[in-house]
């Protein structure tokens, strides 16, 4: 089994979030890696990598509040959700 290095996981990872099926969660999730992917722990890259793994259409709907966010979930897309009322990343 080979580990990705984790400067190319974290590249890896930012260009997925960047490149989503819909506009919306290009800018949510992208601005989201380009501000916290640097310093994320080992632990945030696996759940981030995990939360990009879900349909663009269930996150859209968990961020904005229109629907239940899955307990796994629950802490990170309250903390996405937060920063993108606050206007940041």
């Amino acid at each position: 089994m080979t580990t990705e290095p984790r400067d190319i996981r974290i590249k890896r990872l930012k260009i997925r979030a960047e490149h989503r099926g819909i506009k919306e969660m290009d800018l949510i999730l992208g601005g989201w890696a380009a501000a916290h992917l640097p310093t994320a722990s080992d632990a945030e890259l696996d759940l981030f990598e995990a939360v990009l793994a879900e349909a663009d259409h269930d996150l859209y709907q968990w961020v904005t509040g229109q629907s239940a966010v899955p307990e796994a979930y629950a802490a990170f897309i309250g903390t996405l959700a937060g920063t993108v009322r606050s206007g940041g990343a």
